[in-house]
């Protein structure tokens, strides 16, 4: 034992896997030359001397520091690689750059091509720009790839400019080129590139085919256990039943008690502590209940499986197994694929714009150029200052709509600077910054130049890059100091801030500037400057923000279309989407077979129609077959429909989903529980068998008679007479309401609580998804409402019956507990299907957490039209008085009811407010709240006390 414990120990080998960046060799064309004559014309001094010299020819770096950097880059042997190189992307970025800004260049246009490439020439990375630039390019053009238009500090680069790999002009923004990369920052640079979700798959092929297979991988992710996986991994072996096992994982909350003013997390440790029903399965008589518990709480957090990573790729000059050990993992599509053992970071994207293309080319037969649209189309910036933005990308929060309607954006740095101030801190600066641009505040700069760089955003620093500009503009700081500046400040280094603080103050007054004004800007630098964001990471998103705005604007119907596919998994944001479109004139109908195509789609007169694959059991394959037999006539009657898709296609599950779903609702003839009925239960003569066996019967007829030499009339192609259908007995309209959520997961045509739309939404004072943002303490009361949806009764560590009641409202869904004496007083109302009105109180537990207690529940009809006391809209005096006289002249309608109207005035001029009575109640419902919101107009509904 002590030889093989020797032995093992001398095979043990120690070595460090650092190393620098292993790049293919991107091929040059040859008639730019070749790398043989690169050597043969060019000496080595001449190669040390453009190496270790600044882009303009000076010297730069003692001898020792010179020939330290020819061998970090590899010695001359990679030096006459990284010209080669060099060279031809240097061709390249000035070829885009006359594309981009055009004959003849300006002086600061080469001024800052010439920086870059010298920068990233002396670094050794030209062969990384080449590469991304060619499967970008090859994407594009070649690939038929939608391929975002960069992100992140990347977007500082003219050169990624010129080159293509970015969208967005950094000399227009004044985005630095030193935030994404200089020589202080010794790695490799980091470009983000968003593919649509199709288009990846073909440019990892293209990258696949360029390098060689056995030089490119993909990275390797690792699945670990959470707590309801471990609970079902543990209970499979333990042979505990699946339905034990599934109420275990119920247990866990989707959201966990607070302690120490943070939500915990769901793990099991967390649940066993905190959850009381939890807790009271340890008490259980049942061992493999326990045992389940305990080696799951063993298990939780370990590595369950291996997967691919869905977009990182490694790409080697050698086989990867040379430099990286390698395995492999199961794709869905691919099969076993090359990856590396070591794991990546994950990042996220979405083809949301390619598929709003898609529609628009599917309905209007309009082909858009998202990266030619005007930076300055009106419509787009109404969108905004109306605060309409539900839906688009990264301005659709409650607050930033209110902050939108503030500040009425007229420019596209006015959506940069509200980019980067929402977030917590600099959100405080919003108010001052829209009173600015809006006259009521001065904008006054410290020293007149600082206008140069502060216009833009009112004379507020938003941006580490007007810091970085400005330390260089008053006080002469080079590059290398004002990036220094902005590392320094955002991470507050305190020695390194002291240093540059006496330099910034010896730079200022040399320039003529007075030292107690640059300490005033230094001072509010370092207030601000730990808030102040990248300007390149506000662009890019600020640019994609702008491009969802304008098709949102522009194609209203096409781009919502878009986003309900892309959120389809995910029911409480659809609704709330689904919501957004009624509000924007765009109504959204069920799926249909003479309509529906696989995803959401834009029917001919504008509306948006589920795709038939939402309906539970719908294949795609399904689809494309119900698809193709309509083609461009659609089906006259369901008879037409099984005549038309091949009975192979589809059976009698297909048929009844389709038919509860609403999806030949379009018929009119029939009811969806006429084309159910089972036919009294005898095998075969449920109405759906016998109008699928019709559909055979027939469809065998036409292909009879196709192989024929004889014709037949029409009637001689039914080889049986259509089947009657007879009427069955009409449903209730909460049966056919769950019916059809069942199958589609939403209600659709209805929803079964639109009676207390008003009660729900504006008389408890909180829904459910406003209660599931709450941060609850120890006695704060809430009300709520909303349906029984589920009903699941335990017994208790004492024994004593509990009762768990799913309550589900517009918004989302919670779980509340009745203990014993609340399960036999409120039994009545904790059925399926009844709307209720839920009122308690959180409370601190023996261990500190705070846990909602029921204190009554009623029936919500029992309150109806009882919950609001009076409803106050805000108008301002100079833009939106018209627009609600005619909004209150219009006639009344007869549902919802009446409550009394304040009205608050507001005069943006003087910044004051007056609410005044309209001494006339007003009729509110949900049109009218509509109205409101279409129009923008402000308004609070105040609940009445319960």
């Amino acid at each position: 034992a002590i030889e093989n414990t020797l032995e093992i120990i001398r095979k043990v080998e120690l070595y460090s896997i650092d190393h620098e960046p292993i790049m293919p060799n991107y091929a040059i064309p040859e008639e730019f030359g070749t790398e043989e004559e690169y050597r043969s014309r060019i000496t080595e001094q001449e190669l040390f001397d453009e190496f270790t010299r600044d882009e303009h020819g000076n010297e730069v770096l003692s001898r020792e520091a010179a020939e330290a950097k020819i061998a970090k880059l590899g010695g001359y042997e990679k030096l006459y690689r990284i010209k080669f190189e060099a060279d031809y992307l240097s061709k390249l970025a000035y070829e885009g750059a006359v594309k981009r800004y055009g004959e003849p260049l300006s002086d600061e246009v080469k001024e800052r091509i010439n920086f870059e490439l010298y920068i990233m020439k002396t670094m050794g990375f030209p062969g990384y720009f080449l590469i991304v630039q060619d499967f970008i390019r090859v994407g594009r053009e070649q690939l038929d790839v939608s391929i975002g238009p960069g992100r992140g500090s990347a977007a500082g680069s003219v050169v990624a400019y010129c080159l293509g790999i970015t969208q967005i002009d950094p000399l227009k923004y004044d985005l630095l080129f030193e935030r994404f990369l200089n020589p202080d920052r010794i790695s490799l640079p980091d470009i983000d590139v968003d593919f649509d979700d199709d288009g990846r798959k073909r440019v990892l092929n293209y990258v696949t085919e360029k390098y060689g297979k056995a030089n490119v991988a993909h990275i390797i992710t690792y699945g670990t256990m959470a707590a309801k996986l471990a609970i079902k991994d543990v209970a499979r072996v333990e042979q505990l039943a699946i339905p034990e096992a599934n109420r275990l994982c119920k247990l866990i909350p989707a959201h966990m008690p607070q302690k120490d003013g943070k939500e915990l997390k769901p793990t099991l440790a967390n649940c066993l502590d905190y959850v009381e029903e939890f807790k009271t399965e340890l008490n259980s008589s049942n061992r493999q209940i326990l045992s389940t518990l305990k080696y799951a709480r063993q298990l939780e957090g370990n590595v369950r499986n291996t997967g691919v990573h869905a977009c990182g790729v490694i790409i080697c000059r050698d086989d990867v197994s040379d430099w990286v050990p390698v395995s492999t993992a199961d794709d869905k599509e691919e099969g076993k694929l090359l990856v590396t053992q070591y794991e990546g970071s994950v990042i996220e994207e979405t083809g949301l714009i390619k598929t709003a293309f898609a529609n628009i080319k599917a309905a209007r037969g309009e082909t858009v150029d998202i990266d030619t649209i005007p930076i300055d189309d009106p419509k787009t910036y109404e969108l905004y200052s109306q605060g309409k933005t539900i839906g688009t990308f990264q301005f659709e929060s409650a607050g930033m709509q209110k902050y939108l309607r503030e500040l009425q954006p007229s420019k596209f740095e006015d959506l940069i600077a509200m980019n980067a101030l929402y977030r917590p801190g600099p959100m405080d600066y919003i108010p001052d910054f829209i009173a600015r641009k809006h006259g009521r505040s001065p904008i006054e700069y410290d020293i007149p130049i600082m206008e140069r760089y502060l216009k833009d955003t009112y004379g507020v620093t938003v941006y580490q890059e007007q810091v970085m500009l400005l330390s260089r503009l008053l006080a002469n700081f080079t590059r290398g100091q004002s990036d220094t500046l902005r590392k320094a400040m955002g991470k507050k280094l305190i020695d390194k801030m002291n240093a540059l603080e006496e330099l910034f103050i010896k730079g200022g007054t040399a320039n003529g500037h007075d030292e107690k004004t640059l300490r005033k800007i230094w001072a509010d630098w370092k207030k601000f400057a730990s808030y102040a964001f990248n300007k390149s990471h506000a662009t890019c998103y600020s640019w994609v923000a702008y491009q969802t705005g304008y098709l949102k604007a522009h194609y209203g119907a096409e781009y919502m279309a878009a986003v309900l596919t892309h959120n389809r998994s995910d029911s409480g944001k659809l609704v709330g989407f689904m919501d957004e479109c009624k509000s924007m004139g765009i109504t959204v109908k069920g799926p249909d077979v003479n309509e529906s195509v696989r995803d959401f789609g834009v029917t001919s007169s504008g509306d948006i129609r589920f795709g038939l694959s939402a309906i539970s059991g719908i294949g795609d394959s399904v689809v494309e077959e119900i698809v193709k037999a309509r083609g461009d006539e659609p089906f006259k009657d369901i008879y037409d429909f099984v005549e038309r898709v091949p009975a192979t296609s589809i059976n009698r599950r297909v048929f009844e989903n389709l038919a509860l779903a609403g999806a030949f609702d379009c018929f009119g003839e029939y009811k969806r529980e006429d084309l159910v009925d089972d036919g009294g239960g005898r095998a075969g003569d449920s109405v759906p068998e016998i109008l699928l066996r019709y559909g055979a019967l027939h469809q065998n007829a036409q292909r009879n008679q196709t192989a024929s030499l004889f014709d037949f009339d029409d009637a001689a192609l039914n080889a049986e007479a259509r089947p009657r259908i007879k009427p069955a007995f009409e449903w209730s309209d909460i049966v056919r309401l769950d019916k059809e959520r069942e199958l589609v997961g939403m209600y659709i045509s209805a929803h079964p609580l639109d009676p207390y739309y008003l009660e729900l939404n504006y008389g408890t004072g909180m829904t459910v998804g406003d209660l599931k943002e709450l941060s609850p303490t120890a006695g704060m009361e809430v009300a709520f409402g909303g349906m029984v949806t589920e009903r699941t009764e335990r017994k208790s560590r004492k024994g004593t019956n509990m009762v768990f009641v799913k309550i589900e409202d517009f918004t989302g869904s919670t779980e509340i507990v009745l203990f014993e004496r609340q399960a036999q007083q409120f039994n009545h109302l904790a059925i399926v299907g009844t709307p209720v009105l839920v009122r308690g109180s959180y409370k601190a537990g023996y261990d500190g957490a705070i846990r909602f207690e029921l204190g009554n529940m009623s029936p919500l009809e029992s309150v109806k039209g009882k919950l609001i006391d009076h409803i106050t809209i805000s108008v301002s005096v100079s833009s939106e008085l018209d627009t609600l006289r005619t909004l209150l002249s219009e006639k009344e309608s007869a549902d919802g009811y009446t409550v009394p109207l304040n009205i608050e005035f507001y005069d943006p001029k003087i910044n004051r407010s007056l609410t005044l009575s309209s001494g006339k109640p007003i009729r509110i419902n949900k049109p009218f709240i509509n109205k409101l919101k279409n129009a923008s107009i402000s308004f609070n509904i105040r609940p009445a006390k319960i």
